[in-house]
């Protein structure tokens, strides 16, 4: 591949124009992303060219006809840009017609179909187009061109800035200002919407145009921002998820007496303070847990205990879990057990004396306990009655037997 060293400006010409007998003067300013994505897209373009143009001959190689290629390649988007508003009118009846969505669409059009006329009658082939050898051969000599400053940037830039003002009939890609001097044009140049401006931001390279400046630092990866859980850091915006997520002071944490019951979720700065503050929420959780069977009366009495004994203990300092337990059992054993109110005792003795009655065999012995005490009597004789007519029964039945004998 036998590519020249040197670069050559094959840039259309600009043509001049006149008012009145003198120079009108152009801000030739354009979308600078737009501009830089179409540079990015002719390299390949004639790379394909290229390639597709040399498939199967034994004695072309992809650079040995690059540089015609390029020529060719400038000459027919040249053209085809500058008559698209007249084929427009012409296919569309009004230039404000809906032609194409975007000019990268229209100039990539022009390209593919440059890229096309350019094959030779091997290249044709369907099977060759989507090959992976192809994309490969392609892709290696876009590097070789690349090392080789064959088609720089910027001049591929210049074209492309000529290609995207020939096309954008709306204007709304590029300035379409006019001065009648060179000092007017210089003094809109440093306030245009189109002047490219390269992002401020520590790390960040992108260059745009400064109408864009507000709406690129709102998504920049690399813009210092205030922290979104509204701590005092100010972090840079691709850092913001680990920060949030890591170190920020701000981050919701469960409460340290989680495994107690508490289900707080507070701020990881704050759990000083909630410890100090549920102190006494902190204590019942830790107090059902270990006397299961007292009432919330009776937890609530011991919790005041165990607070007005523990004014030199350190209660409050304690952190988590195991700490408070320490403290509260060291505390317990000194107020002694547990005092269970006496309507509690009383409820729960009924409560263990029905279980108990509930669990025995059904008997007139039981029916008689649960009676009052005026049916207990009647109850009584009737029991008396059968009693006495039971003996007379056995008494007859044993005289029967000694006669019958």
């Amino acid at each position: 591949m036998d590519l020249p060293t040197t670069d050559v400006d094959l840039g259309p010409k600009k043509i001049e124009d006149k008012k009145e007998g003198g120079p009108l003067f152009h801000c030739d300013l354009c979308e600078t992303e737009l501009i830089h994505k179409l540079a990015q897209m002719l390299l390949p373009g004639l790379a394909s060219a290229c390639v597709d143009n040399t498939t199967g001959d034994p004695f072309k190689t992809p650079g040995s006809v690059a540089v015609d290629l390029r020529k060719e390649m400038i000459d027919c988007l040249t053209q085809r840009s500058e008559s698209f508003v007249a084929e427009s009118v012409i296919l569309e009846g009004d230039p404000d017609g809906k032609v194409s969505d975007h000019p990268f669409d229209i100039i990539s059009y022009f390209v593919d179909d440059f890229v096309s006329s350019k094959r030779n009658l091997l290249s044709q082939v369907s099977g060759w187009l989507l090959s992976e050898k192809r994309e490969d051969k392609i892709d290696d000599f876009v590097q070789e061109m690349e090392m080789k400053s064959f088609w720089s940037l910027d001049r591929r830039e210049k074209v492309a800035a000529t290609l995207l003002r020939n096309v954008d009939f709306k204007n709304s890609f590029h300035c379409s200002m006019n001065f009648s001097s060179a000092e007017d044009l210089a003094n809109h140049v440093g306030d245009c919407i189109f002047r490219p401006v390269i992002c401020q931001n520590e790390g960040c390279n992108s260059r745009f145009s400064a109408g864009h400046l507000k709406d690129h630092d709102s998504h920049c990866p690399f813009q210092i921002i205030p922290c979104e859980q509204k701590c005092l850091d100010s972090i840079m915006r691709r850092e913001m998820d680990r920060h949030c997520i890591t170190v920020c002071p701000m981050k919701l944490v469960n409460c340290p007496f989680y495994a107690a019951g508490c289900r707080s979720a507070i701020a990881q700065c704050m759990i000083e303070k909630h410890c100090s503050d549920d102190l006494r929420s902190h204590l019942l959780h830790m107090l059902k847990g270990i006397h299961k069977e007292a009432s919330g009366e009776d937890l609530k009495r011991r919790v005041e205990q165990i607070l007005q004994a523990s004014s030199s203990s350190g209660l409050a300092e304690a952190r988590d879990v195991r700490s408070l337990k320490i403290i509260v059992k060291d505390l317990e054993a000194k107020l002694g057990p547990l005092e269970v109110s006496t309507k509690e005792k009383t409820s729960a003795k009924t409560d263990a004396k029905n279980e108990d009655n509930s669990n025995k065999p059904e008997g007139n012995e039981q029916r008689t306990q649960s009676l009052d005490s005026s049916d207990k009597a009647e109850v009584s004789a009737i029991l008396n009655q059968n009693s006495a007519e039971n003996a007379v029964i056995n008494v007859d039945s044993t005289e029967h037997k000694e006669n019958g004998k």
